[in-house]
């Protein structure tokens, strides 16, 4: 069964014939894994310990290596991305005090590479 082209903070997508996109596995694993960092824990009330709130660190003082190891640690949560090897994740300052990660990780199921980059909040 396929599912739901959906991003977090996105619109639903319409797909060629008119009714719902969906998407291929690559493209699941993505949303899924932007799903958990985006989502600030106690947002979803169905599972109240989800979700690694990187938005809510906007404008907050944490350093690199603890926003590297909120990633990490909710990626280890995710059923989606492959454990072994473990996931790499780079953060890099900004000039202004921002924050940018790139994440690479091994899809769970198919074992493709992939890797997603998030823009720096500051």
């Amino acid at each position: 069964m396929a599912d739901i082209a959906h991003v977090i903070g996105g619109d639903l997508q319409l797909g060629s014939s008119g009714d719902l996109a969906t998407v291929d596995q690559a493209a699941w694993t993505e949303q899924r894994v932007l799903r958990r960092l985006l989502t600030n824990p106690g947002a979803y009330i169905w599972q109240l310990d989800y979700g690694a709130g990187l938005a809510a660190l906007i404008g907050a003082t944490v350093s690199v290596q603890q926003i590297a190891a909120l990633i990490r640690s909710q990626l280890a949560l995710e059923t989606a991305v492959r454990q072994q090897p473990e996931p790499v994740i780079t953060i890099t300052a900004g000039m202004a005090g921002e924050a940018f990660a790139t994440i690479s990780y091994q899809d769970a199921t198919t074992g493709a590479l992939a890797s997603i980059a998030l823009p720096g909040a500051g």
